[in-house]
């Protein structure tokens, strides 16, 4: 009994040290991470045609959406690509419906 006891408390130090090296690298990890873009646009299947204009952080935005500055935004939504119905990137620019 008092050797089991022994040994979980030499543990114990291991364990806090293996818990506060991985708060470190967690914390490391979310500084390192890239600031979420402020406009995207979304390719289509092909990859070429653009299909929608996001907001930055959209959740409707799919795994084809690239980050792209404000003025390729701003001329996608004005060549016709259309704006996303969910996140509304063209009341941003100041487009009006229809």
């Amino acid at each position: 009994m008092e050797r089991a006891q022994e040994c979980d408390l030499a543990r114990t130090p291991r364990w806090i040290a293996d818990e506060e090296r991985r708060r470190a690298e967690r914390r490391r990890g979310l500084l390192a991470r890239p600031s979420a873009p402020d406009w995207l646009i979304e390719r289509g299947l092909s990859g070429q045609e653009a299909v929608y204009v996001h907001v930055g952080g959209c959740w409707n935005a799919g795994q084809r959406s690239g980050r792209v500055d404000r003025e390729h935004a701003r001329r996608a939504l004005a060549d016709g690509v259309k704006a996303c119905p969910q996140c509304r990137p063209d009341t941003a620019f100041g487009f009006m419906d229809g």
